[in-house]
């Protein structure tokens, strides 16, 4: 049984109100959903309240979902509604998405983050001369390994333009790594 099948069977049980179903659910994704959160909102109180919400919005809207697209697609993208609406509520806050997409990727293991460290690095100062609407198909398509059709779901906007927006931030970002002296940093 793939993850996938395996989400969509949990969603089944939480719309039943089966609560261990709601923590196995939990357990295998919050972190993902934090990072999301932490990475639009850029405070951490504020992406574990996201948490809280994302969730409880899981348990009682289990029964609507229609598995048109993935479980972590359809949490990826209620987080992102979740994260926006804080964000207009708190008005004397405004969005940095140059301090948010600065937020350090801690899920490789030891090894890689060693072999990658000064790359990494790099990526991440070019990442900030990305426009905010690049950088979040960038952070999406590779830190959230979504596809362009998933992409388009969460963002809400045709998947035309998710490829559209790809391209010009491979491009953006392949020109800044080079200038920064990073000659093959990006997949």
């Amino acid at each position: 049984m793939t993850q996938a099948a395996s989400d969509e069977i949990l969603i089944a049980r939480i719309a039943q109100g089966d609560r261990l179903a709601m923590q196995v659910l939990y357990g295998r994704h919050h972190v993902r959903v934090y990072r999301f959160g932490l990475r639009l909102v850029r405070d951490e109180q504020a992406a574990e309240d996201l948490i809280s919400e994302v969730f409880l919005d899981v348990w009682r809207q289990a029964g609507k979902f229609e598995g048109r697209s993935a479980v972590s697609t359809w949490l990826l993208a209620i987080t992102r509604f979740k994260a926006l609406s804080a964000l207009r509520r708190r008005k004397d806050f405004e969005l940095d998405e140059d301090a948010a997409n600065a937020i350090e990727d801690t899920s490789d293991n030891p090894e890689t983050v060693v072999q990658k460290k000064d790359t990494s690095e790099a990526l991440r100062e070019c990442l900030t001369g990305l426009s905010p609407e690049h950088r979040e198909i960038v952070d999406l398509v590779y830190y959230h390994e979504k596809s362009v059709e998933e992409v388009a779901e969460i963002v809400g906007i045709p998947e035309n333009t998710v490829k559209t927006r790809l391209f010009y931030a491979r491009k953006k970002l392949a020109e800044l790594l080079k200038a920064a002296g990073v000659e093959r940093g990006w997949p």
